[in-house]
């Protein structure tokens, strides 16, 4: 593509004579990632002005600038191209570059505070189950339709609208027909998922999350609504209070619920064994049974979700069963660590705000012989540190036994956070807690001390493969810490 091509893609019109007419090899709004023939985004952000790097992307071999505006007195050493929205323009040039993939594919959005991972690999492994080579874009990781789980370069520690687009790219050339994509927030109000073709939208659960960039919960809701509105078929969870502000958005809806609701798919006579969730759905497919195995009561309503999107693009409700028996969980989310005989129950989940984690501690109990341990911590910086008393008050007062330590502290002295989540336990009347600062001992510490009956919790870094402290990014395995910790457990 020509750049005056994709200036009339962007409909913005060039002017005449300057226009390089090599071909372009991609777009960025990241100084640091330019290569020769791309276009340079250049994006006013709360930190960085995009245009103060003009020179410094010229010099990296870029063709042309995208921004909204140059400053007084300042030229552009390239063809700049004025739009109205840079982040928009990212998104659409993206797209535009990469041969809209979105179009050769059908893409099932979903979005939501708890449950959307889950949901969204549940919903991968029915369609796959279904028949359908299906492609996964989650915050665990990617897969094309071969299955295997990749990741992102450590410098795209966020996919931004260049990296989905190129992923799409990839999923459809590696003969994929459909794809799960996990939408956040950030990535819907962000524009990183503009230039992205829905076919289907899942709404899961909305609670209080990211509210240091959102600024409000009403916020957060309209930036996640924003999938709603851009897909012609929504699922709908009956059970979330939100969802009454998000009927009739979409052309057409069905509606899930686990706890009773009125709803196009519900779960009735759930019960909960050592093998897993048992339970009956009421479907548009019909009344049948379904097996998961998985642990906690809350996977049914993702269970429904995934089904319900799954059957919208042809999914029986033979394939549907057949696939939810198979399906072997998420890495990170209730992952079950293999264990020694006479060891405790080791569990390691992301939940990291006080809602999830008291979902995953009340389902623990009901299913614990033994005793109730957590570890635990939260993420310092400006991301949500309001939730970090709260955290210790639900820790302490559903698990017998907490262990407050790191969780990516950042820049945030750990003792500050440490000091927050005590005072929620103590201000709860609590004091079954201490605090370890170094993760790896912290864990270690539960693993060693709870008994072969007993639960013990990894709450908060699920699969995450770093973790972060002032000044430096260590490799990070929360599984492989759980291990070691068991291998040195002595009895």
């Amino acid at each position: 593509m020509l750049l005056r091509d994709l200036a009339h893609t962007l409909d913005v019109v060039p002017e005449e004579g300057a226009w390089p007419e090599a071909d372009l090899t991609g777009i960025t709004h990241n100084a640091a990632w330019v290569e020769p023939g791309n276009v340079f985004v250049a994006i006013r952000g709360a930190r960085f002005d995009g245009h103060s790097f003009l020179d410094d992307v010229a010099a990296r071999g870029a063709v042309a600038v995208l921004g909204e505006g140059l400053s007084d007195g300042v030229v552009s050493p390239l063809p700049y191209l004025k739009v109205a929205s840079a982040r928009a323009a990212l998104a659409d040039a993206a797209a535009a570059l990469a041969g809209h993939p979105g179009r050769e594919l059908k893409v099932v959005g979903v979005t939501g505070t708890d449950g959307k991972t889950t949901t969204s690999w549940l919903t991968r492994h029915l369609l796959r189950a279904a028949g359908l080579p299906t492609g996964l874009l989650s915050t665990v990781g990617y897969e094309l339709p071969d299955g295997q789980l990749r990741h992102f370069p450590a410098h795209f520690t966020t996919p931004e609208a260049p990296q989905v687009q190129a992923t799409l790219r990839d999923m459809a050339e590696a003969g994929g027909a459909a794809v799960v994509l996990e939408a956040s927030s950030h990535a819907l109000a962000l524009d990183r998922v503009r230039g992205v073709p829905w076919a289907v939208a899942v709404w899961t659960h909305l609670s209080s999350e990211h509210l240091d960039f959102h600024g409000t919960l009403e916020n957060y809701f309209a930036d996640k609504r924003k999938l709603i509105e851009r897909a012609p078929f929504a699922v709908l969870n009956a059970d979330d209070p939100w969802t009454a502000q998000l009927r009739g958005i979409a052309p057409a809806e069905v509606t899930y619920s686990a706890e009773g609701q009125h709803a196009d798919w519900q779960a009735r006579a759930v019960r909960e064994t050592a093998d897993g969730l048992h339970f009956e759905v009421a479907s548009p497919l019909g009344q049948f049974k379904a097996h998961l195995p998985m642990i906690g009561r809350f996977n049914v309503a993702n269970a429904l979700a995934g089904m319900a999107a799954a059957a919208h693009l042809g999914a029986t409700a033979e394939q549907l069963v057949a696939g939810l028996a198979s399906f072997r969980g998420v890495p990170g989310r209730m992952e079950l660590v293999p264990g020694l005989p006479d060891a405790p129950r080791v569990i390691v989940d992301f939940a990291h705000t006080p809602p999830s984690l008291e979902k995953v501690l009340s389902m623990l109990r009901a299913t614990t012989a033994g005793q109730l341990w957590v570890v635990l911590g939260s993420a310092g910086g400006l991301r949500d540190p309001g939730k970090r008393a709260p955290l210790g008050e639900v820790s302490t007062r559903l698990a017998d036994h907490a262990v407050f330590t790191e969780e990516d502290s950042r820049d945030t002295p750990l003792a500050d956070i440490l000091n927050e989540m005590e005072r929620g336990a103590r201000e709860a009347g609590q004091s079954n807690f201490v605090s370890i600062p170094d993760r790896a001992q912290a864990i270690a510490h539960a693993i060693h001390a709870a008994q072969p009956d007993d639960t013990v919790l990894l709450a908060g870094k699920g699969p995450e493969d770093t973790l972060e402290r002032s000044g430096e990014t260590l490799a990070w395995n929360e599984v492989e810490q759980a291990r070691r910790a068991l291998a040195g457990r002595i009895i």
